[in-house]
Protein backbone atom coordinates (compact mmCIF):
# COMPACT_ATOMS: atom_id res chain seq x y z
CA UNK A 1 0.00 0.00 0.00
CA UNK A 2 2.93 2.36 0.87
CA UNK A 3 4.47 1.64 -2.60
CA UNK A 4 1.37 2.19 -4.08
CA UNK A 5 0.45 5.87 -2.48
CA UNK A 6 4.25 6.32 -3.02
CA UNK A 7 4.24 5.58 -6.36
CA UNK A 8 0.98 8.04 -7.22
CA UNK A 9 2.81 11.00 -5.62
CA UNK A 10 5.83 10.56 -7.88
CA UNK A 11 3.69 10.32 -10.77
CA UNK A 12 1.33 12.94 -9.54
CA UNK A 13 4.56 15.32 -8.90
CA UNK A 14 5.91 14.36 -12.33
CA UNK A 15 2.56 15.03 -14.18
CA UNK A 16 2.30 18.11 -12.98
CA UNK A 17 6.16 19.30 -14.42
CA UNK A 18 4.85 17.93 -17.74
CA UNK A 19 3.09 20.59 -20.14
CA UNK A 20 0.56 18.87 -20.40
CA UNK A 21 -3.11 19.63 -19.86
CA UNK A 22 -2.82 17.59 -16.51
CA UNK A 23 0.23 18.81 -15.43
CA UNK A 24 -1.17 22.48 -16.60
CA UNK A 25 -4.16 21.48 -14.55
CA UNK A 26 -2.46 20.84 -11.34
CA UNK A 27 0.12 23.58 -11.58
CA UNK A 28 -2.88 25.88 -11.53
CA UNK A 29 -4.78 24.26 -8.64
CA UNK A 30 -1.86 24.34 -6.22
CA UNK A 31 -1.89 28.05 -7.04
CA UNK A 32 -5.67 28.47 -6.32
CA UNK A 33 -5.49 26.57 -3.68
CA UNK A 34 -2.32 28.56 -1.67
CA UNK A 35 -2.64 32.02 -4.03
CA UNK A 36 -3.81 34.04 -0.94
CA UNK A 37 -3.11 37.73 -0.81
CA UNK A 38 -4.43 38.88 -4.31
CA UNK A 39 -2.53 41.34 -6.52
CA UNK A 40 1.26 40.96 -7.14
CA UNK A 41 1.25 38.28 -4.07
CA UNK A 42 -0.24 35.74 -6.37
CA UNK A 43 1.78 36.41 -9.75
CA UNK A 44 4.89 36.38 -7.98
CA UNK A 45 3.74 32.88 -7.02
CA UNK A 46 2.50 32.39 -10.33
CA UNK A 47 6.41 33.34 -11.48
CA UNK A 48 8.06 30.85 -9.45
CA UNK A 49 5.76 28.34 -10.62
CA UNK A 50 6.37 28.78 -14.67
CA UNK A 51 9.74 30.19 -14.40
CA UNK A 52 12.03 28.66 -11.95
CA UNK A 53 9.91 25.31 -10.43
CA UNK A 54 8.71 24.80 -13.67
CA UNK A 55 10.79 26.09 -16.52
CA UNK A 56 7.87 26.81 -18.71
CA UNK A 57 8.71 30.24 -19.55
CA UNK A 58 11.76 32.11 -19.43
CA UNK A 59 12.13 35.77 -17.69
CA UNK A 60 11.94 37.84 -20.70
CA UNK A 61 8.55 35.51 -21.51
CA UNK A 62 7.25 36.14 -18.51
CA UNK A 63 7.92 39.35 -18.28
CA UNK A 64 6.00 39.98 -21.56
CA UNK A 65 2.78 37.94 -20.32
CA UNK A 66 2.64 40.29 -17.15
CA UNK A 67 3.04 43.54 -19.47
CA UNK A 68 0.19 42.49 -21.41
CA UNK A 69 -1.99 41.16 -18.63
CA UNK A 70 -1.29 45.15 -16.79
CA UNK A 71 -2.65 46.45 -20.51
CA UNK A 72 -5.74 44.22 -20.94
CA UNK A 73 -9.02 44.49 -18.77
CA UNK A 74 -9.40 42.04 -15.91
CA UNK A 75 -7.24 40.99 -13.05
CA UNK A 76 -3.58 41.06 -13.93
CA UNK A 77 -3.28 37.11 -12.36
CA UNK A 78 -6.17 36.09 -14.06
CA UNK A 79 -4.86 37.34 -17.74
CA UNK A 80 -0.98 35.63 -16.35
CA UNK A 81 -2.37 32.36 -16.16
CA UNK A 82 -4.79 32.84 -19.09
CA UNK A 83 -1.59 33.73 -21.41
CA UNK A 84 0.88 30.96 -19.98
CA UNK A 85 -1.59 27.88 -20.64
CA UNK A 86 -2.34 29.64 -24.16
CA UNK A 87 1.29 29.59 -24.65
CA UNK A 88 1.96 26.07 -23.65
CA UNK A 89 -1.46 23.80 -24.67
CA UNK A 90 -3.26 26.67 -27.11
CA UNK A 91 -6.94 27.45 -25.94
CA UNK A 92 -7.50 24.08 -24.45
CA UNK A 93 -4.34 25.03 -22.27
CA UNK A 94 -5.68 28.11 -21.29
CA UNK A 95 -9.20 27.59 -20.37
CA UNK A 96 -7.78 24.58 -18.35
CA UNK A 97 -5.49 26.99 -16.57
CA UNK A 98 -7.96 29.59 -15.65
CA UNK A 99 -10.56 27.12 -14.21
CA UNK A 100 -7.75 25.24 -12.06
CA UNK A 101 -7.10 28.91 -10.86
CA UNK A 102 -10.70 29.91 -10.34
CA UNK A 103 -12.46 26.94 -9.17
CA UNK A 104 -10.99 26.56 -5.46
CA UNK A 105 -11.84 30.29 -4.32
CA UNK A 106 -14.80 29.77 -6.36
CA UNK A 107 -16.12 27.10 -3.84
CA UNK A 108 -14.58 28.52 -0.78
CA UNK A 109 -16.21 31.30 -1.54
CA UNK A 110 -19.85 30.05 -1.81
CA UNK A 111 -18.65 28.20 1.03
CA UNK A 112 -18.46 31.18 2.48
CA UNK A 113 -21.57 32.74 1.45
CA UNK A 114 -23.35 29.62 2.98
CA UNK A 115 -22.18 30.02 6.51
CA UNK A 116 -22.69 33.94 6.16
CA UNK A 117 -26.00 34.11 6.69
CA UNK A 118 -25.97 31.94 9.89
CA UNK A 119 -23.21 33.63 11.51
CA UNK A 120 -23.89 37.26 10.62
CA UNK A 121 -26.15 37.23 13.34
CA UNK A 122 -23.26 37.06 16.23
CA UNK A 123 -21.82 40.35 17.61
CA UNK A 124 -18.17 38.61 17.30
CA UNK A 125 -18.57 38.06 13.54
CA UNK A 126 -19.38 41.94 13.54
CA UNK A 127 -16.01 42.59 15.31
CA UNK A 128 -13.96 40.00 12.57
CA UNK A 129 -15.51 42.05 9.90
CA UNK A 130 -14.88 45.17 11.58
CA UNK A 131 -11.31 44.26 11.41
CA UNK A 132 -10.95 42.89 7.94
CA UNK A 133 -12.69 46.22 6.56
CA UNK A 134 -10.10 47.95 8.09
CA UNK A 135 -7.59 46.49 6.82
CA UNK A 136 -8.82 46.15 2.96
CA UNK A 137 -9.47 49.94 3.12
CA UNK A 138 -5.18 50.18 3.74
CA UNK A 139 -4.53 47.65 1.37
CA UNK A 140 -6.39 49.43 -1.43
CA UNK A 141 -4.18 52.80 -0.25
CA UNK A 142 -1.32 51.12 -0.16
CA UNK A 143 -1.95 49.75 -3.53
CA UNK A 144 -2.85 53.18 -5.13
CA UNK A 145 0.79 54.21 -3.51
CA UNK A 146 2.57 51.85 -4.97
CA UNK A 147 1.10 52.09 -7.89
CA UNK A 148 1.26 56.27 -8.25
CA UNK A 149 4.76 56.44 -7.29
CA UNK A 150 5.92 54.42 -10.20
CA UNK A 151 3.66 55.78 -12.71
CA UNK A 152 2.68 59.41 -12.07
CA UNK A 153 5.75 60.95 -13.55
CA UNK A 154 4.09 64.29 -15.58
CA UNK A 155 1.78 66.33 -14.07
CA UNK A 156 -1.45 66.37 -16.16
CA UNK A 157 -1.12 62.63 -14.84
CA UNK A 158 -1.18 63.63 -11.64
CA UNK A 159 -4.73 66.06 -12.19
CA UNK A 160 -6.33 62.81 -14.17
CA UNK A 161 -5.63 60.76 -10.86
CA UNK A 162 -7.16 63.25 -8.77
CA UNK A 163 -9.75 64.53 -10.73
CA UNK A 164 -10.91 60.44 -10.96
CA UNK A 165 -11.38 60.26 -7.63
CA UNK A 166 -13.34 63.52 -7.33
CA UNK A 167 -15.39 62.13 -10.02
CA UNK A 168 -16.58 59.38 -8.07
CA UNK A 169 -16.67 60.51 -4.55
CA UNK A 170 -17.96 63.46 -5.08
CA UNK A 171 -19.82 63.42 -8.36
CA UNK A 172 -21.02 59.98 -8.49
CA UNK A 173 -19.65 58.61 -12.01
CA UNK A 174 -19.41 55.62 -12.96
CA UNK A 175 -16.45 53.74 -13.33
CA UNK A 176 -16.66 53.41 -17.08
CA UNK A 177 -17.04 57.08 -17.73
CA UNK A 178 -14.10 57.70 -15.99
CA UNK A 179 -11.86 55.62 -17.69
CA UNK A 180 -13.30 56.10 -21.26
CA UNK A 181 -12.48 60.02 -20.13
CA UNK A 182 -8.88 59.39 -18.87
CA UNK A 183 -8.56 57.08 -22.11
CA UNK A 184 -9.36 60.17 -24.17
CA UNK A 185 -7.33 62.59 -22.64
CA UNK A 186 -4.02 60.13 -22.59
CA UNK A 187 -4.83 59.59 -26.66
CA UNK A 188 -5.08 63.70 -26.74
CA UNK A 189 -2.06 64.23 -24.75
CA UNK A 190 0.35 61.61 -26.65
CA UNK A 191 -0.87 63.35 -30.39
CA UNK A 192 -0.72 66.41 -29.01
CA UNK A 193 2.55 66.90 -31.74
CA UNK A 194 0.28 65.47 -35.07
CA UNK A 195 -2.62 68.06 -34.41
CA UNK A 196 -2.01 68.65 -38.46
CA UNK A 197 -2.18 65.29 -39.14
CA UNK A 198 -5.76 65.12 -37.59
CA UNK A 199 -7.09 67.86 -39.02
CA UNK A 200 -6.52 66.64 -42.35
CA UNK A 201 -8.18 63.74 -41.45
CA UNK A 202 -10.92 65.25 -39.93
CA UNK A 203 -11.22 67.39 -43.49
CA UNK A 204 -11.14 64.00 -45.53
CA UNK A 205 -13.84 62.78 -43.58
CA UNK A 206 -15.98 65.83 -44.06
CA UNK A 207 -15.83 66.26 -47.71
CA UNK A 208 -17.15 62.31 -47.55
CA UNK A 209 -19.80 62.90 -45.32
CA UNK A 210 -20.78 65.83 -47.86
CA UNK A 211 -20.15 63.54 -50.87
CA UNK A 212 -22.40 60.97 -49.37
CA UNK A 213 -24.98 63.62 -48.52
CA UNK A 214 -25.18 65.27 -52.24
CA UNK A 215 -25.45 61.50 -53.34
CA UNK A 216 -28.09 60.99 -51.18
CA UNK A 217 -30.03 64.17 -52.44
CA UNK A 218 -29.92 62.98 -56.03
CA UNK A 219 -31.30 60.09 -55.10
CA UNK A 220 -34.44 61.30 -52.95
CA UNK A 221 -35.52 64.45 -54.90
CA UNK A 222 -37.02 64.89 -58.43
CA UNK A 223 -39.30 61.68 -57.83
CA UNK A 224 -42.02 61.48 -60.92
CA UNK A 225 -41.57 64.16 -62.00
CA UNK A 226 -42.28 65.98 -58.56
CA UNK A 227 -39.96 68.45 -56.55
CA UNK A 228 -39.42 66.10 -54.00
CA UNK A 229 -40.40 62.44 -52.79
CA UNK A 230 -42.98 63.83 -50.13
CA UNK A 231 -44.92 65.49 -53.01
CA UNK A 232 -44.97 61.71 -55.16
CA UNK A 233 -46.13 60.11 -51.89
CA UNK A 234 -48.58 62.52 -51.28
CA UNK A 235 -50.18 62.05 -54.69
CA UNK A 236 -50.16 58.36 -54.62
CA UNK A 237 -52.20 58.79 -51.45
CA UNK A 238 -54.61 61.09 -53.01
CA UNK A 239 -54.87 59.08 -55.69
CA UNK A 240 -55.63 55.77 -54.22
CA UNK A 241 -58.52 57.07 -51.98
CA UNK A 242 -60.07 58.43 -55.02
CA UNK A 243 -60.64 54.83 -56.72
CA UNK A 244 -61.38 53.31 -53.31
CA UNK A 245 -64.12 56.08 -52.82
CA UNK A 246 -65.26 54.75 -56.61
CA UNK A 247 -65.43 50.95 -55.99
CA UNK A 248 -69.20 50.26 -54.29
CA UNK A 249 -69.30 48.00 -51.29
CA UNK A 250 -70.05 44.12 -52.12
CA UNK A 251 -72.29 42.41 -50.62
CA UNK A 252 -71.52 38.78 -48.63
CA UNK A 253 -74.02 36.32 -48.70
CA UNK A 254 -72.19 34.19 -46.42
CA UNK A 255 -72.54 37.06 -44.06
CA UNK A 256 -75.47 35.02 -41.97
CA UNK A 257 -74.05 31.64 -41.75
CA UNK A 258 -70.52 33.64 -40.25
CA UNK A 259 -72.72 34.56 -37.59
CA UNK A 260 -74.15 31.35 -36.64
CA UNK A 261 -70.52 30.38 -36.52
CA UNK A 262 -69.85 33.31 -34.18
CA UNK A 263 -70.42 32.00 -31.24
CA UNK A 264 -68.68 28.60 -31.25
CA UNK A 265 -65.20 30.35 -32.35
CA UNK A 266 -65.89 32.93 -29.00
CA UNK A 267 -66.28 29.74 -27.04
CA UNK A 268 -62.90 28.46 -28.55
CA UNK A 269 -60.83 31.55 -27.95
CA UNK A 270 -61.45 32.05 -24.33
CA UNK A 271 -60.77 28.13 -23.96
CA UNK A 272 -57.58 29.17 -25.69
CA UNK A 273 -57.28 32.33 -23.73
CA UNK A 274 -57.71 30.35 -20.64
CA UNK A 275 -54.99 27.83 -21.57
CA UNK A 276 -52.56 30.70 -22.60
CA UNK A 277 -52.91 32.00 -19.11
CA UNK A 278 -52.52 28.83 -16.59
CA UNK A 279 -49.19 28.28 -19.05
CA UNK A 280 -47.84 32.03 -18.27
CA UNK A 281 -48.70 31.47 -14.71
CA UNK A 282 -46.94 28.62 -14.30
CA UNK A 283 -43.61 29.91 -16.43
CA UNK A 284 -43.53 33.23 -14.69
CA UNK A 285 -41.59 32.71 -11.53
CA UNK A 286 -39.41 30.62 -14.24
CA UNK A 287 -39.11 33.76 -16.22
CA UNK A 288 -38.16 36.00 -13.55
CA UNK A 289 -35.30 33.44 -12.48
CA UNK A 290 -34.15 33.69 -16.18
CA UNK A 291 -34.47 37.51 -16.46
CA UNK A 292 -32.68 37.95 -13.29
CA UNK A 293 -30.11 35.39 -14.50
CA UNK A 294 -29.48 37.57 -17.49
CA UNK A 295 -29.16 40.48 -15.53
CA UNK A 296 -26.92 39.63 -13.25
CA UNK A 297 -24.72 37.84 -16.32
CA UNK A 298 -24.82 41.29 -18.26
CA UNK A 299 -23.47 43.27 -15.59
CA UNK A 300 -20.79 41.13 -14.48
CA UNK A 301 -19.49 40.94 -18.39
CA UNK A 302 -20.00 44.86 -18.95
CA UNK A 303 -17.63 44.94 -15.48
CA UNK A 304 -14.94 42.48 -16.64
CA UNK A 305 -14.98 44.21 -20.44
CA UNK A 306 -14.47 47.45 -19.98
CA UNK A 307 -12.38 47.59 -15.99
CA UNK A 308 -8.84 48.08 -15.83
CA UNK A 309 -6.59 48.13 -13.42
CA UNK A 310 -6.91 44.42 -11.46
CA UNK A 311 -9.74 43.72 -9.14
CA UNK A 312 -9.84 46.46 -6.69
CA UNK A 313 -10.75 48.76 -9.67
CA UNK A 314 -14.00 47.47 -10.50
CA UNK A 315 -14.86 47.57 -6.55
CA UNK A 316 -17.20 51.65 -7.02
CA UNK A 317 -18.75 49.70 -10.16
CA UNK A 318 -19.67 46.57 -9.06
CA UNK A 319 -21.09 48.52 -5.73
CA UNK A 320 -23.08 50.67 -7.90
CA UNK A 321 -24.51 48.25 -9.93
CA UNK A 322 -25.00 45.87 -7.20
CA UNK A 323 -25.91 48.34 -4.13
CA UNK A 324 -27.11 51.42 -6.01
CA UNK A 325 -28.74 50.16 -9.17
CA UNK A 326 -30.77 46.89 -7.94
CA UNK A 327 -30.45 47.06 -4.22
CA UNK A 328 -29.32 43.14 -4.17
CA UNK A 329 -27.01 43.83 -1.11
CA UNK A 330 -26.88 46.48 1.24
CA UNK A 331 -23.08 48.44 1.73
CA UNK A 332 -22.25 46.34 4.53
CA UNK A 333 -22.88 43.09 2.80
CA UNK A 334 -21.28 44.07 0.13
CA UNK A 335 -18.33 45.82 1.83
CA UNK A 336 -18.33 41.97 3.68
CA UNK A 337 -18.16 40.17 0.53
CA UNK A 338 -14.97 42.69 -0.34
CA UNK A 339 -13.13 41.69 2.38
CA UNK A 340 -13.74 37.70 2.47
CA UNK A 341 -12.72 38.02 -1.42
CA UNK A 342 -9.29 39.27 0.42
CA UNK A 343 -9.28 36.33 2.46
CA UNK A 344 -10.01 33.44 0.10
CA UNK A 345 -6.86 32.43 -2.32
CA UNK A 346 -7.07 33.73 -6.01
CA UNK A 347 -7.87 36.70 -7.43
CA UNK A 348 -9.91 39.33 -5.74
CA UNK A 349 -12.57 39.62 -8.18
CA UNK A 350 -13.91 36.09 -6.85
CA UNK A 351 -16.34 38.41 -4.13
CA UNK A 352 -18.21 38.18 -7.79
CA UNK A 353 -19.25 34.46 -6.76
CA UNK A 354 -19.97 35.74 -3.10
CA UNK A 355 -22.69 38.62 -5.13
CA UNK A 356 -24.08 35.81 -7.30
CA UNK A 357 -24.82 33.68 -5.04
CA UNK A 358 -26.84 36.13 -2.49
CA UNK A 359 -28.43 37.21 -5.59
CA UNK A 360 -29.28 33.98 -7.15
CA UNK A 361 -28.35 31.26 -5.64
CA UNK A 362 -25.60 28.52 -6.37
CA UNK A 363 -26.52 28.78 -10.64
CA UNK A 364 -26.17 32.73 -9.58
CA UNK A 365 -22.76 32.14 -8.51
CA UNK A 366 -21.34 30.01 -11.12
CA UNK A 367 -22.62 32.69 -14.26
CA UNK A 368 -21.25 35.55 -12.43
CA UNK A 369 -17.75 34.05 -11.91
CA UNK A 370 -18.06 33.09 -15.55
CA UNK A 371 -19.22 36.23 -16.48
CA UNK A 372 -16.79 38.53 -14.83
CA UNK A 373 -13.95 36.51 -16.02
CA UNK A 374 -14.76 35.92 -19.37
CA UNK A 375 -13.77 39.04 -21.11
CA UNK A 376 -10.72 39.66 -19.94
CA UNK A 377 -10.40 35.61 -21.13
CA UNK A 378 -11.24 36.38 -24.60
CA UNK A 379 -9.22 39.48 -24.41
CA UNK A 380 -6.11 37.81 -23.61
CA UNK A 381 -6.35 35.18 -25.76
CA UNK A 382 -7.14 37.46 -28.80
CA UNK A 383 -4.18 39.77 -27.78
CA UNK A 384 -1.82 37.02 -27.35
CA UNK A 385 -1.75 36.24 -30.90
CA UNK A 386 -1.22 39.06 -31.60
CA UNK A 387 0.83 40.67 -28.92
CA UNK A 388 4.00 42.57 -30.99
CA UNK A 389 1.37 44.43 -32.77
CA UNK A 390 -0.80 45.22 -29.94
CA UNK A 391 2.15 46.77 -27.53
CA UNK A 392 3.61 48.24 -30.73
CA UNK A 393 -0.06 50.39 -31.40
CA UNK A 394 0.81 53.72 -30.70
CA UNK A 395 -3.11 54.50 -30.02
CA UNK A 396 -3.80 51.67 -27.89
CA UNK A 397 -0.71 52.43 -25.91
CA UNK A 398 -1.64 56.61 -25.71
CA UNK A 399 -5.09 55.22 -24.36
CA UNK A 400 -3.65 52.86 -21.59
CA UNK A 401 -1.30 55.67 -20.54
CA UNK A 402 -4.06 58.13 -19.89
CA UNK A 403 -6.25 55.09 -18.11
CA UNK A 404 -3.19 54.22 -15.71
CA UNK A 405 -3.40 57.74 -13.79
CA UNK A 406 -7.01 56.80 -13.32
CA UNK A 407 -6.79 53.64 -11.61
CA UNK A 408 -4.83 55.59 -8.89
CA UNK A 409 -7.75 57.44 -8.48
CA UNK A 410 -10.51 54.50 -8.57
CA UNK A 411 -8.25 52.62 -6.12
CA UNK A 412 -8.29 56.05 -3.33
CA UNK A 413 -12.27 56.01 -4.13
CA UNK A 414 -12.60 52.39 -3.31
CA UNK A 415 -10.92 52.81 -0.07
CA UNK A 416 -13.26 55.71 0.40
CA UNK A 417 -16.44 53.62 -0.46
CA UNK A 418 -15.06 50.69 1.59
CA UNK A 419 -14.24 52.43 4.58
CA UNK A 420 -17.24 54.71 4.57
CA UNK A 421 -19.35 51.27 4.69
CA UNK A 422 -17.04 49.29 6.78
CA UNK A 423 -15.39 51.60 9.35
CA UNK A 424 -17.37 52.85 12.15
CA UNK A 425 -15.40 53.65 15.01
CA UNK A 426 -12.15 54.99 15.74
CA UNK A 427 -11.18 51.38 16.74
CA UNK A 428 -11.07 50.79 12.95
CA UNK A 429 -9.49 54.03 11.68
CA UNK A 430 -6.64 53.23 14.21
CA UNK A 431 -6.37 49.95 12.87
CA UNK A 432 -6.49 51.07 8.94
CA UNK A 433 -3.25 53.29 9.75
CA UNK A 434 -1.50 50.63 11.79
CA UNK A 435 -2.09 48.45 8.89
CA UNK A 436 -0.71 51.53 6.03
CA UNK A 437 2.26 51.52 8.51
CA UNK A 438 2.71 48.04 8.26
CA UNK A 439 2.11 46.92 4.26
CA UNK A 440 4.53 50.17 3.66
CA UNK A 441 7.50 49.21 6.33
CA UNK A 442 8.01 45.33 6.31
CA UNK A 443 6.15 44.22 2.66
CA UNK A 444 4.11 40.98 4.13
CA UNK A 445 1.83 38.88 2.45
CA UNK A 446 -1.37 40.56 2.62
CA UNK A 447 -3.52 37.77 3.43
CA UNK A 448 -1.51 37.82 6.93
CA UNK A 449 -2.50 41.42 7.46
CA UNK A 450 -6.22 40.96 7.03
CA UNK A 451 -6.23 37.99 8.90
CA UNK A 452 -4.33 39.06 11.80
CA UNK A 453 -6.82 42.12 11.97
CA UNK A 454 -9.80 40.51 11.85
CA UNK A 455 -8.59 38.28 15.15
CA UNK A 456 -7.12 41.72 16.73
CA UNK A 457 -10.34 43.34 16.24
CA UNK A 458 -12.17 40.17 17.92
CA UNK A 459 -9.46 40.14 20.63
CA UNK A 460 -10.29 43.65 21.54
CA UNK A 461 -13.85 43.27 21.74
CA UNK A 462 -13.92 40.26 24.16
CA UNK A 463 -11.37 42.75 26.13
CA UNK A 464 -13.01 46.04 26.06
CA UNK A 465 -16.23 45.17 25.12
Amino acid sequence: MRTRVRYGQKRLKRLSRTATLGGIFLSFLEIGLTGFGGGLAVIAQIKTLVVNRRRWLTEHEFAEAFALAQSLPGTNAGNVVTYVGLRLRGIKGASVAMAAFIVPSMVMMIILAILYKHLNSFPDTQRVFHGLNAAVVALVLVTAWRLGRNTLTRPWQWYVAVLSTIAIVVLGATVIEVVLAAGFVGVYMQSFGEARWQRLRSAQRLAARRRARLAELRRTNFVGGYITRAVADERVRKQNANESKAIPPETNPADTTERDDSSSDDTAHSKTRWRSFAILLVAMPIMTKVALLITLCSIFLRIGAVTFGGGFIMIPLIESEVVGTHQWLTHQEFVDATALGQITPGPVLITATFIGYRVAGTLGALLATISVFLPAFVMTIAAASSIRRFRSNKQVQAFLRGVTPAVVGLLVAASWSIGRAGIHTWIGLTMTIVAIGVLLRFRPNPFWVIFGAGLLRLLIGMVFG
